[in-house]
């Protein structure tokens, strides 16, 4: 493949990126094309049909695996999601946080954290706006297309 392969995205305000071309890392400067501000996520992404998530102020889209799904979600307000439990939970923290409580024990995730959520472990969330993920769950029907 001759393009390089984005390691990580310059944030705002940043002045460059880093870059990996044949295995070696190297920092060039940012590109003057950004993404639009209104979506975080760009159209590959957003062009994927809706999970019909039954919490107020969440964006979200599917992409559906044979016996997973992965979600792609981002809040407009602080939620909080009462207990509850399901299949295993993977995710990465794109922005924002959360405040997870895993099995009774409260930990607090950030931008670049990943988290795992064993089967059937109860689990609850305080979210705060402007959060966004990227959710594996190890359930091929825990959410349906909107």
């Amino acid at each position: 493949m001759n393009s390089p392969a984005v390691l990580r995205q310059a944030q705002d305000g940043e002045q460059s990126r880093t870059i990996k071309t044949d295995g070696k890392a190297t920092t060039e400067p940012k590109e003057i094309e950004e993404m639009p501000n209104e979506s975080f996520f760009p159209e590959i992404v957003t062009k994927l049909p809706e999970a019909d998530i039954p919490i107020e102020g969440v964006r979200s889209h599917l992409f559906q695996g044979q016996n997973q799904q992965f979600v792609f979600m981002s809040f407009e307000n602080d939620v909080e999601v009462p207990e509850h439990s399901h299949e295993g939970q993977w995710a990465v923290i794109l922005d924002g946080e959360i405040e997870l409580t895993i099995d009774g024990k409260k930990h607090l995730f950030k931008r670049g954290d990943t988290y795992f959520i064993p089967k059937d472990v109860k689990h609850s969330a305080k979210i705060k706006k402007g959060y966004k993920d990227l959710t594996l769950f190890d359930q091929k029907d825990r959410y349906k297309v909107k």
